[in-house]
């Protein structure tokens, strides 16, 4: 309602949620507050600030985020919108899904990027819906592996504070989306940095799309492992832009 619109929205994000919840925010005339870890890239930053949202930095692990977001809360009444692990947050990224699929017709596979699973488990229920033979998978990097590790325990790893290039894709998966993965997702493919870095190059320069290496590991995982994609057609998801021109890596 709008007497609780009033109070604001807050978040905790490195990338594109953060952003995104901004811009709607400032759409509808209410505060919104971001909590960042303080080691997001400045053109990540820029992005926020400019949406006119107030960022608070933390320390760059799940639980300080999440520990930042609920003292603001708790202190100025905003409403939480939680980046990742949350049904209205899996519905509304998984419309990715619904969209792919009222776009490219015939699909065998498609790849998203996994880092708290909002994304990739809302695609693969609406891809549970609407074709129910399309196989999904996710893809992560091999420095950032807590996807692919809690898979193969069968139970959540902590994030910890890993170390790569996927600045956006340092989370872990979430209570709600973990089983949603574990359930219908094919496979969560860890892939090292080098090799992340070099799909990112190709899709620039072969595609002329300024992509993040958070998104170039979906493209960096089909090259890495052909024998799974080879003759099928494929949906990429390709999740963000997000990139600081003074520190490319290569």
């Amino acid at each position: 309602d709008d007497a609780t619109a009033a109070l604001g929205v807050v978040t905790h994000s490195s990338g594109n949620h953060a952003a995104a919840l901004a811009r709607a925010a400032r759409a509808r005339g209410i505060p919104a507050r971001v909590v960042m870890p303080h080691t997001a890239p400045a053109v990540k930053r820029r992005a926020v600030e400019g949406y006119g949202a107030e960022i608070t930095f933390c320390e760059p692990v799940t639980e300080a985020r999440e520990a930042a977001c609920a003292e603001i809360a708790s202190r100025t009444g905003a409403f939480v919108v939680p980046p990742f692990d949350h049904p209205w947050t899996i519905a509304g990224q998984g419309t990715v899904g619904l969209e792919l699929h009222e776009q490219v017709a015939d699909l065998d596979a498609i790849i998203t990027p996994v880092g708290g699973g909002g994304l990739l488990s809302g695609v693969a229920l609406a891809f549970e819906r609407l074709a129910p033979g399309v196989e999904v998978f996710g893809a992560e990097a091999a420095a950032a592996d807590t996807a692919s590790r809690s898979l193969a325990r069968g139970e959540r790893v902590p994030a910890g504070n890993p170390t790569t290039v996927c600045d956006g894709l340092r989370t872990g998966l979430g209570e709600l989306t973990f089983p949603i993965v574990r359930r219908l997702v094919e496979r969560v493919f860890a892939v090292p940095e080098d090799e992340i870095v070099a799909a990112m190059r190709l899709t620039w320069e072969r595609t002329k799309l300024v992509v993040e290496a958070s998104s170039a590991v979906a493209i960096a995982a089909i090259l890495a492992y052909p024998e799974t994609f080879r003759g099928k057609r494929v949906g990429v998801v390709v999740t963000g832009g997000n990139v600081d021109l003074d520190a490319l890596p290569w």
